[in-house]
C-alpha cells in the first residue's frame, strides 16, 4: 500500500557537523544559475545546499535538469573531465533527483533516476542510473540486529545443512576459517553465544544509517543499489539489483561486478569479480573469487581464489581453490574443505533420503568427484579424492586419502578403491598441485593462511589411519585364508600380535595381490581395496618423505645440513601434535583450536581481529609444528624412537626417500610426456613442429625444468641428512 505524505516546509536536517566543515551556502548568483539551468529544489531558499568553500571550488554551471530534497552537501565541483576505460564524461550532476546526498570532490552523477541518502568518496561516477538508496536502518550485509530485535531477525546464512543447523551471521572480516569453526562446533552454547557477541561488537547497531560509495568507484547502467556500503576502486556495470550488500575493494585488489548480476544480503570480498547474470544470494565471498555465466550462490560461504560459473551452489562451506565452472552441476550442502574440483553434470545435493533436508556431505581439501557423478547424503571423503563417473547410491566413507574410487564391475555392488592412486598414477598432477594453486593467488593482503602442499600434516595424519586400516583388514584377509601363521595368535596380546603378523606380511610380500574388503566405506555394500600392498609401501614413502624434507628444512634453518643429537634434543623438546585440523584453508593443531574456544569463551580473545591475529600466530609456529610431528612420523613408522634406529633403517629412509623423490620427477616426466608421444595425441597434429607450437616443447615445460633440479639437490641433502646420528 502506498503511504500518502505532505511535504513539510522549514524542515531542519540533521547533517553531521563534520561533513559541513569547508562548506558554504550558495549565493545569489549561484542559485540563479542553478534555477535557470532547470534545477528544482523542493526548500525554495536553497538553505538545504552546501558547497565547496575554497576558491574554484564550485561551478554551478555543472548541475543541469536535476531535483533536489533533503539536505545537499557536495565536495570540489570543477570542470573537470573524468575518465575510465572507454567513458569519458564531465564532472558535475545531471538528469537526477538527489536527496539526503553527501559528496566527495570531482564527482559525476548523470541521469540517476533517484538517489538518496547517500555518502559518495572522490572522483566517483554515477551514470545512468535507475536507483540508488539506503534504508536509516541498513546492515549492509552484516547479520546485526536492531537495537532490542530477537536473534530470528539477524540476517543468518545456512552454511553445509539446509536446516539451518549450521547457520552463522556474516561479518565484514569474514574469512573460511571463522565459518568453519562457528558452523562445525554447535556443542558449545558458550562458544555460539560469543561468536554472536563479537559480530556485534565489530559493527554499530544499524541506526540512522547512510549507504556509502568510496573513491574512484564507477557505476554505470545499473538498475537497483539499495543499502549498499561500495568500497575504493568498484566497477559496477550492468548490474540489475545490489541489495543489502557490502563489496570490499581497493585499489590493488579492486572488485568488479557485470551484467544481469543480482546481488542481496551479503558481503562480496577483495578483488572479487560477479559477472554475467550470476545470482547471490546470503553469502560471503572471499578474497579474489569470481561468480560468473548464470551461477546461482545461495547461503554458502566462499573461500578465497575460487571460481564458480554455470552452476548451482547452496547451502555450502567451501575452503580456498575451489573450481566450479562446467554447466549442470550443482553442489548443496556440503562442506568442501578447498582444492577441490567439480566436474560438469557432477550432482552433488540429492539429500532427501529421510524425512526432512538435513542431509551433509563432507569432503577434505582435493575432493574431485567425476563427469556426471552423484552421491547419497551423508557422505564424506578423505583428502584429494578421486572419484570416478557414477552414481553412488549409498552412503559413502573413503578414509583412504590420494585415492581412486570408482562403482564395481559386473555387476559388483561394492566400489572399488585404491589407496594412493595419485602418487602410483598421475604424480605430475599431484605435485604440480602446490605450484598450480600458489600462481593463482592474486591476493595482496593474505587474511586466510592457507596449506596449498598436498603433504601436510593432515593429509599424513589421514595416511596413518589408512596404513593401519590396510594392516588390520589384511590381518582379516589372512585369517579368512587360513593363514596357519595368523591362526595360532592367542592370548590377551592377541590384538597386538595379529596387527604385527599383518604389518610384517605386508613387509615380507612386497609383490603379493590381492584385494581386501572394508565395510565402512559403503553402506551396505562396502568396499573393494584393490592393490593394497602397493598403496601401503607407497603410503609409507610418502610419509617418509614429507618427515625427511621438513626436518632437512629445519636443519637448513639451523645452517645445519646434517640432523646432530643436539638438533634432535631441540627438536624433541617442541610441542608436539598428533591431530591437525583444516581451518578454512590453515592447517592447525586441534589443541590449538580448543586453546582458541578457550581464549574466546573466557573473554581473553574478544573480537573477530583477535582470532585472526591467534591464527597468524599458529602459523607462525607452523614450521615447528610440523618439524616435531615429523619426528614422531618416523619413529611411529618404525616403532621405536629416533635414538634406537640403526644404520640400517637410516640407510632405509634415506633409499626411500630418494626413491621417492626420484619416482615424483620420473613420473611428473612420464605423465606428461604422454601428451607428446601417445599415439592418439599425435594424431591430430600433422608434425611435431605443429605440436610445438600448440602445446608447447616439452624440454620447455618450466614445471619440470624445475623439478629436475630440485630433485638433484634433494637426493643430495637427504644423503648427509642422517650422517651425524
Amino acid at each position: 500500500m502506498v503511504n500518502v505524505e505532505f511535504v513539510e516546509n522549514n524542515k531542519e536536517y540533521n547533517i553531521p557537523s563534520d561533513f559541513l566543515k569547508g562548506k558554504r551556502h550558495l549565493t545569489k548568483d549561484e542559485i540563479s544559475v542553478l534555477k535557470a539551468n532547470q534545477n528544482y529544489n523542493e526548500d525554495e531558499s536553497w538553505n538545504n545546499f552546501y558547497v565547496d568553500d575554497s576558491e574554484g571550488g564550485f561551478d554551478a554551471s555543472l548541475i543541469v535538469a536535476n531535483y533536489f530534497s533533503g539536505y545537499i552537501v557536495l565536495g570540489k565541483l570543477r570542470p573537470v573531465m573524468l575518465k575510465y576505460h572507454d567513458l569519458s564524461l564531465k564532472a558535475g550532476i545531471r538528469n537526477s533527483k538527489l536527496k539526503d546526498i553527501i559528496t566527495g570532490d570531482d564527482f559525476v552523477i548523470y541521469k540517476v533516476d533517484y538517489f538518496e541518502n547517500y555518502r559518495i568518496g572522490n572522483r566517483v561516477v554515477l551514470y545512468d542510473i535507475k536507483e540508488v538508496c539506503c534504508t536509516n536502518h541498513s546492515k549492509f550485509g552484516v547479520g546485526l540486529a536492531a537495537k532490542g530485535a530477537s536473534d530470528d531477525s539477524r540476517m543468518w546464512i545456512g552454511v553445509a545443512n539446509e536446516n539451518n543447523g549450521r547457520q552463522i551471521l556474516p561479518f565484514e572480516s569474514m574469512i573460511a576459517a571463522d565459518a568453519y569453526l562457528w558452523s562445525h562446533y554447535r556443542d558449545d552454547a558458550e562458544l555460539l553465544k560469543r561468536f554472536v557477541e563479537m559480530v556485534d561488537s565489530e559493527s554499530p547497531a544499524p541506526v540512522d544509517t547512510q549507504g556509502f560509495i568510496d573513491d574512484d568507484t564507477v557505476i554505470k547502467q545499473t538498475n537497483i543499489i539499495k543499502d549498499a556500503k561500495i568500497g575504493k576502486c568498484v566497477y559496477i556495470k550492468g548490474g540489475l539489483k545490489i541489495k543489502n550488500i557490502t563489496i570490499l575493494s581497493s585499489p590493488e585488489e579492486p572488485s568488479q561486478i557485470g551484467e544481469g548480476v543480482i546481488l542481496v544480503n551479503g558481503i562480496m570480498g577483495y578483488g572479487t569479480h560477479v559477472f554475467y547474470n550470476a545470482i547471490a544470494v546470503r553469502f560471503v565471498l572471499g578474497r579474489n573469487c569470481n561468480v560468473k555465466y548464470g551461477a546461482r550462490l545461495l547461503n554458502s560461504v566462499l573461500g578465497d581464489n575460487s571460481t564458480i560459473s554455470c552452476c548451482e551452489v547452496l547451502n555450502n562451506l567451501i575452503f580456498p581453490y575451489h573450481e566450479q565452472h562446467h554447466n549442470s552441476s550443482f553442489l548443496i550442502a556440503t562442506t568442501v574443505m578447498g582444492q577441490s574440483n567439480i566436474a560438469a553434470g557432477a550432482t552433488i545435493g540429492s539429500n532427501h533420503n529421510s524425512r526432512s533436508p538435513d542431509g551433509e556431505i563432507f569432503a577434505k581439501r582435493g575432493f574431485w568427484p567425476g563427469l556426471c557423478s552423484d552421491f547419497k547424503h551423508n557422505s564424506r571423503f578423505a583428502s584429494f579424492v578421486l572419484v570416478s563417473k557414477g552414481s553412488y547410491q549409498y552412503e559413502l566413507d573413503i578414509q583412504y586419502p590420494f585415492s581412486l574410487v570408482c562403482p564395481g564391475q559386473n555387476g559388483d555392488p561394492s566400489i572399488h578403491i585404491i589407496p594412493a592412486w595419485w602418487f602410483i598414477y598421475d604424480m605430475f598432477a599431484i605435485t604440480r598441485n602446490k605450484n598450480k594453486f600458489l600462481s593463482r593467488d592474486k591476493r595482496v593482503i593474505k587474511v586466510q593462511n592457507i596449506e596449498t602442499d598436498p603433504c601436510a600434516p593432515d593429509t599424513m595424519e589421514e595416511i596413518l589411519y589408512a596404513l593401519d586400516r590396510i594392516i588390520n583388514l589384511t590381518a582379516d584377509y589372512l585369517e579368512k585364508q587360513g593363514d596357519s601363521g595368523i591362526l595360532t595368535i592367542k592370548g590377551e596380546n592377541m590384538v597386538e600380535e595379529r596387527y604385527q603378523y599383518a604389518k610384517d606380511y605386508l613387509h615380507k610380500n612386497p609383490d603379493a595381490v590381492f584385494t581386501l574388503n572394508d565395510a565402512i566405506c559403503q553402506k551396505k555394500y562396502g568396499a573393494t581395496i584393490c592393490k593394497p600392498v602397493k598403496g601401503y609401501k607407497v603410503y609409507r614413502q610418502i610419509v617418509k618423505y614429507f618427515a625427511t624434507r621438513t626436518l632437512l628444512e629445519y636443519g637448513k634453518s639451523l645452517s645445519s645440513p646434517s640432523l646432530t643429537k643436539d638438533i634432535i634434543e631441540r627438536i624433541r623438546k617442541l610441542p608436539l601434535y598428533t591431530e591437525w585440523e583444516n581451518v578454512g584453508g590453515q592447517i592447525i593443531p586441534h589443541k590449538k583450536v580448543v586453546e582458541l574456544f578457550d581464549g574466546i569463551k573466557n573473554g581473553s580473545i574478544n573480537n573477530w581481529e583477535s582470532v585472526h591475529q591467534f591464527y597468524n600466530m599458529c602459523q607462525c609456529s607452523y614450521e615447528q609444528y610440523k618439524v616435531r610431528y615429523s619426528l614422531y612420523l618416523l619413529e611411529k613408522l618404525y616403532s621405536r624412537g629416533i635414538e634406537e634406529f640403526d644404520s640400517e633403517i637410516f640407510n632405509n629412509i634415506v633409499d626411500d626417500v630418494s626413491i621417492c623423490a626420484q619416482i615424483i620427477y620420473d613420473s611428473s616426466v612420464k605423465s606428461r610426456k604422454k601428451d607428446y608421444t601417445d599415439y592418439y595425441r599425435n594424431m591430430v597434429y600433422r608434425s611435431k613442429k605443429e605440436m610445438n607450437a600448440v602445446i608447447g616443447p616439452l624440454e620447455d615445460n618450466s614445471f619440470l625444468k624445475g623439478l629436475k633440479e630440485d630433485t638433484a639437490k634433494f637426493i643430495s641433502e637427504v644423503n648427509n641428512l642422517f650422517v651425524k646420528l
